[in-house]
């Protein structure tokens, strides 16, 4: 069964929102080297429909050549939103509506590597909250922005997670990796 992986940019203070305007200034080669590593372990990306509409908005209108740009561009996109009609017009992109549950676990039953969620937090906590997420990838960078969207909310639902692995990039920016615990929630 392919593994459904989430990827986020943090804050010390949890913040998520708009990591262009403050994590990559925090982006060496050896964050880069991480993130090749990420990319050849998946074969998909689920998306939100904000994300995508960013990632669609941004990503085709860089110059390929590039392994970030190339494999964004080329690599399978599937969006979960109730309010799209029809995907924007991006390589490789189906629109998941419905019941995306149902969707998304029959994905996961499908041969291929790993299913990558960058960004999409409302997408992640319902991911999280369902039961479906198998891997949570944070990678926490050394700032506090004081305000902004976070990735866990004050209405969330208690969800123990298991450390898996860590690493700590010469940047300051620590990468957690959590899975689901097999302790009860209460």
């Amino acid at each position: 069964m392919r593994k459904l992986s989430a990827f986020e940019l943090m804050s010390l203070d949890g913040v998520t929102q708009s990591p262009g305007e403050w994590a990559f200034s925090y982006s060496d080669d050896e964050m880069e080297k991480e993130n090749t590593a990420g990319m050849a372990a998946s074969d998909a990306l689920l998306l939100g429909r904000k994300t995508y509409e960013e990632f669609a908005s941004f990503w085709p209108h860089q110059p390929g050549g590039t392994q970030m740009v190339d494999y964004i561009n080329s690599v399978r996109k599937y969006v979960v939103s109730t309010t799209l009609e029809e995907p924007l017009e991006w390589n490789n992109s189906t629109l998941i509506q419905g019941d995306f549950a149902e969707e998304i676990t029959r994905l996961k039953r499908q041969p291929g590597k790993n299913i990558t969620i960058p960004g999409s937090v409302t997408l992640v906590r319902s991911l999280i909250r369902g039961g479906l997420l198998d891997e949570l990838q944070l990678m926490v960078h050394p700032v506090v922005l004081g305000s902004g969207k976070r990735l866990f909310d004050e209405d969330g639902e208690r969800k123990s997670l298991e450390l898996v692995d860590s690493k700590t990039f010469s940047t300051g920016v620590v990468s957690l990796t959590y899975q689901p615990s097999a302790e009860q929630d209460s």
